[in-house]
């Protein structure tokens, strides 16, 4: 073997060398089969708890707007931070949730039912306002009057979707239900 042949294998060696690591990584890396993480369990349940704190926030700012208004104001004027309702629409009701709704019915919120319902009405809980400024520590309360068969039941989200009926807000709460699959995730 003469020296010129040595210098042809310097370079022919890394070439094939390189061509075959390239195609073992390529045949390796094409193998494996990596799994999608699915969060989308994770991301409903914190939008529940989201909505639980957003519904404690404004009871809180409430009773902070309440506790700050002169007694006067207080007796002559609603609060700044009562939201305005245009009065309830049965029409406007029924085309977005497809089932009629009379109005202040607890029920049209996901997961009451009709002895949930006698259970707040027996808090004298009888509106959508009332409902949507109750805390979720008070519809806990309202579940354990009705003895253990009611544990089941989150009530996280019901202040925010008695707000959303008071409000008129129709079509959001239909599109949140809609998403919640009637509260399962």
């Amino acid at each position: 073997m003469n020296f010129e042949d040595f210098d042809i294998w310097l370079w022919i060696i890394p070439i094939l060398v390189g061509i075959f690591a390239g195609i073992l990584g390529y045949l390796i890396g094409k193998g494996k089969n990596v799994p999608s993480v699915d969060y989308s369990s994770d991301i409903n349940a914190l939008e529940v708890q989201n909505a639980k704190l957003k519904a404690d926030l404004e009871i809180c700012t409430k009773r902070l707007n309440i506790s700050k208004t002169p007694k006067k104001q207080a007796d002559s004027a609603p609060a700044i931070s009562e939201p305005i309702t245009l009065g309830f629409d049965k029409d406007v009701a029924k085309k977005a949730l497809g089932k009629k709704v009379k109005e202040d019915d607890l029920k049209i919120v996901e997961g009451i039912g009709p002895k949930i319902e006698g259970l707040f009405h027996n808090f004298e809980i009888k509106t959508w306002k009332a409902l949507s400024e109750t805390s979720t520590d008070k519809c806990q309360e309202v579940l354990n009057s009705g003895g253990d068969r009611y544990r089941i039941h989150d009530p996280a989200s019901w202040p925010m979707q008695a707000k959303m009926a008071y409000e008129g807000q129709w079509k959001e709460l239909a599109k949140w239900q809609d998403k919640h699959k009637s509260g399962k995730f």
